[in-house]
């Protein structure tokens, strides 16, 4: 018969666990700590803030000193004369986002994998890198006069066959929204591909010689050993940006849209930025914009994960 242990003894076990645990761990527990503070400094103290959405906010009486409106900030944010514009273009270009945006970092590593000559791999590489690290402001910039009316690319969709315009200036769906796309593609194509990079240089070499006694090719190598090793990876970052892909990116859009656009262009950001920012400053209003793409982004995130792990038997949590 077992015997039953008392949740004394077994509450002073626990306690001798972590005790020898925090022995045996303690310069990973020191280097855990710095992290640890950064977030609850940056990340779980600031979310005090939230009460701001519910408060029609002054910063000279503070959080809990401010009136207290409930709702109405939300009831102001979602009764906007182009609120409903704004939720479509968001849900749009996130989806394009991510479908469009999703593949080029994997097909770009196996290429690199693929790629032999070390030289040019890794000057490659060095190059797609890049233009992560070059400011929206220079990236939209580029974009402007690229799609201008006599910019490079304008040229050539003139030459192809397409009528010469100002793209960034064309109000018909979906053109906004794929320059969008694409200059997101551009710019972290190649800084998205080094996970999968380290990932596939961690496949066995063993398996890819087993493979290629047994007869098969290339293709086959990279479908049947390569893929397969990439899946958990694949299936982590695709709810990651699941989750985030409600919260389209305001800074590139604020800097490429103009009023004749808005219609295809204006997401919730850029929305929320017009309305609490214009002729007078909404503390609550843009709160309660964040509070609830956050929500929304909260709920993706666990449906993908609950997804992923039915389908595939892979899930972040």
């Amino acid at each position: 018969m077992n015997r039953v242990i008392p949740a004394e003894e077994l509450k002073l076990s626990r306690k001798a666990r972590a005790r020898r645990d925090w022995q045996k761990n303690w310069q990973i527990y020191l280097l855990f700590l710095p992290l640890a503070a950064y977030f609850i400094i940056f990340n779980y103290i600031p979310m005090v803030g939230i009460l701001v959405a519910f408060e029609k906010f002054s910063p000279t009486l503070g959080f809990f000193k401010s009136p207290w409106v409930g709702w109405e900030n939300f009831r102001v944010l979602f009764t906007g004369n182009e609120f409903l514009i704004a939720l479509r273009n968001t849900c749009c270009m996130a989806v394009l986002n991510l479908v469009l945006g999703f593949l080029p970092p994997v097909l770009l590593a196996i290429l690199f994998s693929e790629c032999h000559w070390k030289p040019y791999r890794r000057t490659a590489q060095i190059i797609s890198y890049m233009p992560n690290f070059v400011s929206a402001v220079v990236v939209c910039a580029l974009v402007v006069e690229f799609f201008g009316m006599s910019g490079a690319i304008t040229k050539i969709l003139t030459a192809l066959g397409a009528e010469e315009q100002n793209w960034l200036a064309n109000t018909k769906i979906p053109v906004f929204w794929l320059i969008y796309a694409f200059i997101g593609i551009w710019m972290n194509m190649g800084f998205g591909s080094v996970m999968y990079t380290s990932m596939i240089s961690n496949v066995s070499g063993d398996l890819k010689e087993a493979a290629q006694l047994d007869g098969a090719n290339r293709w086959q190598v990279i479908r049947y050993v390569v893929v397969p090793a990439l899946v958990p990876l694949c299936m982590m970052n695709l709810t990651l940006s699941v989750g985030t892909m409600f919260m389209a990116g305001w800074d590139k859009v604020l800097l490429l849209y103009m009023p004749k656009t808005y219609d295809v262009s204006d997401v919730l950001y850029t929305y929320t930025y017009r309305m609490a920012f214009g002729k007078s400053v909404n503390f609550g209003l843009s709160t309660a914009s964040g509070l609830f793409q956050s929500v929304i982004g909260t709920i993706l995130l666990v449906v993908s994960n609950k997804l992923n792990k039915k389908l595939t038997n892979y899930g972040l949590f």
